[in-house]
């Protein structure tokens, strides 16, 4: 095989093709060797027909480079807020898929198609991995946005139609107003920030994509103290409210004026935080109304403490449930991390630095620090402003730290009372470019754990795989780079773990990671660079905005989520919660009052039959009405074998149980893409001789399913795809 062609090569496509002819021409002529023009099925099955031996490879391709110091491991976290786009807008799209299914597909009027195509095109090899020029960037995120405002349609009309009372089996309109926040993650929802002193209640629709039942705490800004929520019952909802800061609003302010093109009308005072409790594939509603003449939300006691005023000695606590973290000393980076219903007790110390982004001017055989690559050049401690306070918030359901690290990074720490983990929220940005250096921040997060240069980050969210630092089980390896040749990519997380305990983190959108350090994981959250790596852009990744006429470096905002657990224990954590970032709560708004009394809608709604789960082990990755009226179904083993002790087996879905409310005609199970079906795909695989005889060369797989009773078999790691008819 000569493969032909590479980037921006078919300009002039026909200079290729002649040139390519009369090389085919004259070797045929010659007679020794047989040149055509090709495909991969064709060489393929010529290869295949050869009937040779051959060996099988199971380790990974990457970190790879092209030169001795050229590691291509930057595009792991290259454009940091078009990942996390395509992260909200991929857990948007499959709840918006399942709504328009639940709620009927229609003919006419919007769907789900425009942000599947959108999000299809954003899965380009230079797309979400951050390696286009900033106009290509800024189309891709058009197209996504026109997509996200033709399905937020199909969301409102769903959950309009769905709350109707009395239910109808279809229904083409509904009267109710519904409202989206997709601003929310900067504070900003015109639906939630209403006077409600006047009687209005704002309904808020909290909808669960999951096939589990669900318990979270959401947070909406509200503008005073004086309200209230109740569930659907009517009963009150314990709440918490938690001042919003300065920063939070000047990003709000900034960036809803870039995105909408005007500024906020009304200023939020508080964030309203309360428990929701949602049924598998289906919603809950709750309703904010004013406290007058009841109880008022309970108030966050705020605590202020400057850094460099506190003691050795002296102790910060945060935490209510099993979960505590207790900060000691003057550091504000290091505390105990202590779950007492598991007995960990373990230090923990969170830092962050950057590295100095590499120009190319020292070796010139080697490239900058750019969009595809990661060539750090010395490496910086972000250092603690101790001047700034340290502001703890306590409260019924959370406790906050919010840390000021400089003048262009924030953190806000968070324990909640009900959960064993803890969320770190980052904000990165502007990175400052004063000194004409380019920067790549990272964060540290160390323990005591003995990890031996092992660690494990996912593939594709899906297996983990073993890292080793510096090291291949199946050649030498010789790393130029210490830390950019040990970059992996994060699209879950990774962990570490000795025989004692072991460390998880899980992130919001996919970035570079590693264990440079034994007992520590490092994450990179933001790069601005000012040089070209010379791998094709011909741009700098140096991402700014302009409003009107102030213009600065991007800003990232982002979540991390760490657990500590005894050794062997984190995988239900990490898988679990796992599909619960993948697939956050989506809220939805509505006013209630007038003549739209409390029992004119329904407030609860379950796609499933009554109690009826999925299986801890099994996700629901894809429920979709297909053009033609057939449902696209995607169920999905979360766990690889001995990954759990008890959830690394065999699970069964029962389809009447999934689809109560239909009867199933017809199933036929497809490939994986969904585009033939599994039956005559199998006749036509071809089967390959492989050298030895490996592990796992013949993994367990769930049976055919039955048609009379229709329940679904998997097998860990294994991922099945059917087309359902239904029939009245």
């Amino acid at each position: 095989m000569w493969t032909m062609g590479s980037d921006f090569k078919y300009q002039f496509a026909h200079t290729w093709f002649r040139q390519l002819d009369k090389f085919i021409h004259y070797v045929n002529q010659d007679g020794r060797v047989n040149a055509l023009y090709s495909t991969p099925s064709i060489y393929t099955d010529a290869k295949h027909a050869s009937n040779d031996q051959w060996p099988l490879k199971t380790g990974d391709f990457l970190p790879y480079a092209d030169k001795i110091n050229v590691y291509w491991t930057g595009y792991f976290t290259s454009r940091a807020a078009l990942k996390g786009y395509v992260r909200m807008l991929s857990g948007y799209y499959l709840a918006a898929r399942q709504l328009e299914f639940l709620a009927g597909r229609k003919k006419l009027g919007p769907n789900t198609d425009a942000l599947a195509d959108a999000l299809a095109i954003a899965q380009h090899h230079d797309a979400v991995t951050g390696t286009e020029r900033q106009h290509v960037a800024d189309d891709y995120t058009k197209r996504l946005s026109a997509g996200y405002i033709e399905a937020e349609d199909v969301v409102a009309a769903s959950l309009g139609c769905m709350m109707e009372s009395p239910r109808t089996a279809s229904c083409n309109s509904s009267e109710k107003k519904i409202q989206q926040c997709p601003l929310l993650n900067i504070s900003y929802c015109p639906p939630s920030e209403v006077d409600l002193s006047n009687g209005k209640k704002l309904v808020v629709v909290v909808y669960n994509s999951l096939g589990w039942k669900r318990e979270d705490v959401i947070r909406v800004p509200v503008v005073s103290e004086d309200v209230s929520v109740q569930d659907s019952s009517g009963r009150e909802v314990q709440s918490q409210l938690l001042p919003i800061m300065n920063v939070t609003l000047g990003i709000r302010n900034y960036y809803t004026l870039a995105y909408l093109e005007k500024s906020p009308i009304v200023t939020p005072k508080y964030w309203l935080a309360f428990t929701v409790y949602v049924p598998p594939l289906g919603f809950n509603s709750y309703i904010i109304s004013s406290a007058k003449g009841k109880v008022a939300a309970a108030t966050s006691e705020v605590q202020i403490m400057y850094a460099s005023e506190r003691g050795m000695n002296d102790t910060v606590e945060i935490g209510e449930g099993n979960l505590k973290l207790v900060y000691s000393g003057n550091d504000a980076r290091q505390a105990e991390y202590i779950n007492r219903r598991s007995s960990v007790k373990a230090p923990l110390e969170q830092s962050y630095s950057f590295y100095t982004g590499d120009d190319g001017s020292v070796d010139l055989q080697s490239s900058a620090s750019g969009a595809y690559v990661f060539r750090p050049n010395g490496t910086y401690p972000i250092k603690y402003d101790r001047k700034v306070p340290l502001t703890i918030l306590r409260g019924p359901l959370v406790d906050e730290v919010h840390q000021r690290i400089n003048p262009w990074m924030d953190q806000i720490t968070r324990v909640y009372k009900k959960k064993e983990h803890v969320e770190v929220e980052f904000t990165v940005g502007p990175i400052p470019i004063d000194d004409n250096i380019g920067k790549e921040v990272v964060t540290q997060i160390r323990t005591t754990i003995n990890n031996n240069k092992t660690f494990y980050t996912d593939s594709n969210g899906r297996d983990f795989l073993k890292r080793i630092r510096d090291y291949r089980e199946d050649w030498d390896l010789k790393v130029n780079q210490p830390v950019a040749g040990n970059y992996y990519p994060i699209s879950l997380g990774l962990y570490i773990r000795d025989d004692s305990t072991e460390l998880s983190v899980l992130v919001d959108r996919p970035v570079g990671g590693s264990s440079i350090i034994d007992g520590q994981l490092e994450l990179m959250l933001h790069r601005r660079l000012l040089c070209d790596d010379d791998k094709g852009i011909a741009e700098a990744l140096n991402e700014t905005l302009c409003v009107i006429d102030d213009c600065r470096g991007l800003t990232i905002m982002g979540k991390h989520y760490l657990r500590i657990d005894p050794s062997g224990e984190g995988a239900k954590w990490r898988r679990t919660f796992g599909q619960e970032i993948y697939s956050p709560l989506l809220l939805a708004f509505t006013e209630q009052g007038g003549k739209d009394g409390a029992n004119s809608y329904i407030p609860t709604f379950s796609a499933l039959a009554s109690s009826y789960t999925l299986p801890d082990n099994i996700a629901l990755i894809t429920l979709q009405e297909l053009e033609d009226g057939n449902v696209l179904l995607r169920l999905a083993h979360l766990y690889e074998i001995g990954e759990d002790k008890d959830l690394s087996v065999m699970a069964n879905v029962e389809l009447k149980k999934l689809f109560p409310d239909k009867k199933i005609n017809r199933i036929v199970e497809l490939n994986l893409s969904a585009n033939q079906e599994k039956a005559a795909m199998l006749k036509r695989r071809l089967v390959w001789k492989v050298e030895g005889s490996p592990e796992g060369a013949n993994p367990v797989r769930g049976g055919p399913v039955d048609p009379i009773e229709l329940v679904v078999e998997l097998a860990p790691m294994e991922i099945r795809t059917f087309v359902l008819n239904f029939g009245s």
